[in-house]
């Protein structure tokens, strides 16, 4: 039997619980979350966190299983490339300086309400 794809307003829903799955896991390593969802007119940062001195670009990908492939597969070179600018276009913002990295978290929602994070660091 097939897997049904998720209507879109289920799509949102799993999106927005995996970021907020993805912000507590940032705290508990240690980043302070200082910003999510911040939109300007050539893109959106999913959570914008600090980690000592550096500022931290995060993209969050969401899935409920791997029917569209795995989480991480989705955000390719190009899309790193347009995360570090939307990063320094939120440091010119608000006064920052210093480093910029790009993490990207994968988020596999699974049965049970369980919640499995892959975490890959400095990818841009």
């Amino acid at each position: 039997m097939r897997a049904r794809a998720l209507s879109a307003a289920r799509r949102r829903e799993l999106g927005r619980r995996g970021e907020d799955v993805a912000a507590a896991y940032l705290e508990r390593i240690g980043m302070r979350v200082l910003e999510r969802n911040w939109r300007c007119g050539d893109g959106e940062i999913d959570i914008v966190a600090g980690w000592g001195r550096t500022l931290v670009v995060v993209e969050v990908k969401t899935r409920a299983g791997s029917r569209f492939g795995r989480p991480l597969e989705a955000v390719d070179a190009r899309k790193r490339v347009r995360l570090r600018g939307l990063g320094r276009r939120w440091a010119l913002a608000r006064g920052r300086t210093g480093r910029i990295r790009v993490d990207v978290l994968g988020v596999l929602a699974r049965p049970g309400g369980r919640w499995f994070v892959r975490h890959q660091r400095g990818v841009a």
